[in-house]
């Protein structure tokens, strides 16, 4: 069986759509040991979007959609899984990556939910999931559909689209004690103490330079905390989501280490969703 590069140098990036995948995958790309896809012509140089094994994000509905469908949700088990498949999907990827350098990375949203798939595919292949609070992947997630799309097939409130967040991050929770090599990166903490989280993610990949944090800004979710504050009267766009979402998801929220009300950062996990270590 012909597979090219070693699967051991992948590295797979995932984590709901405005998570901050992308700027974190351009961080890893700026180090002279990484490689990520590059002038793909796809949206964001995401690997799902080049390779023909298993359907795109936008199959099961997209943002805010994809991690409700079951078929999505890929495993060892899944009749995608075979030699074959990981020899298209690699050579589907290889033209676009700087093969010369140590680590190759693919980024696409779906890996949340694809991780042990993806081992299977790839072994010794790692997975970092880049993990931001539900309600602030909801407010982007709001912003990037006004911007992006006038269809109203695709619209969703704010607590529908925490609750797909609630659904994606269980089944990285639940698939976590299945993978060999699962870094969790939140993006929170990415943002608010870049060197040290980076730090983090160079230990796992293995790295001997660190990894520059220079283009991180701590500024990026304030928007979106002030926007929910002012969620807090019920009379006001937004208040009535905010009230459900309070009611409804709380306790599942804490339970993943972020409190449902504040925006500002992540906290220690009140459950055993807590998604904070590597594995």
């Amino acid at each position: 069986m012909r597979i090219e590069p070693d699967p051991e140098r992948l590295v797979f990036v995932g984590g709901l759509h405005r998570s901050g995948t992308t700027p974190f995958a351009k961080v890893l790309d700026g180090h002279p040991d990484v490689s990520g896809l590059a002038a793909t012509g796809v949206r964001e140089d995401e690997g799902q979007h080049l390779q023909p094994v298993y359907p795109k994000a936008k199959v099961h509905g997209g943002s805010g959609r994809f991690a409700h469908r079951p078929e999505a949700h890929l495993t060892e088990a899944s009749p995608l899984a075979s030699a074959a498949s990981a020899q298209a999907m690699l050579d589907s990827w290889v033209p676009f990556w700087d093969t010369s350098r140590r680590l190759l990375v693919e980024k696409s949203p779906p890996n949340i939910i694809m991780g042990r798939f993806l081992q299977a595919q790839f072994p010794g292949s790692g997975l970092i999931v880049v993990v931001r609070h539900p309600v602030a992947v909801a407010l982007s997630n709001k912003k990037w559909r006004r911007l992006a799309s006038t269809n109203p097939r695709k619209f969703q409130s704010l607590n529908q689209m925490v609750e797909h967040w609630l659904a994606a991050h269980r089944i990285l929770a639940a698939d976590a004690r299945h993978l060999e090599r699962l870094l969790v990166v939140h993006y929170e903490r990415l943002i608010q103490s870049p060197a040290e989280e980076l730090q983090r993610v160079q230990s796992f990949l293995g790295l001997e330079e660190p990894i520059d944090s220079s283009k991180l800004s701590s500024s990026h979710g304030d928007p979106y905390a002030e926007r929910w504050a002012s969620y807090r009267s019920w009379w006001r766009p937004g208040g009535w989501q905010r009230r459900i979402i309070g009611s409804r998801h709380a306790e599942e929220i804490a339970a993943f280490g972020y409190d449902w009300a504040d925006l500002s950062g992540f906290t220690r996990p009140a459950g055993p969703l807590g998604l904070t270590e590597s594995v």
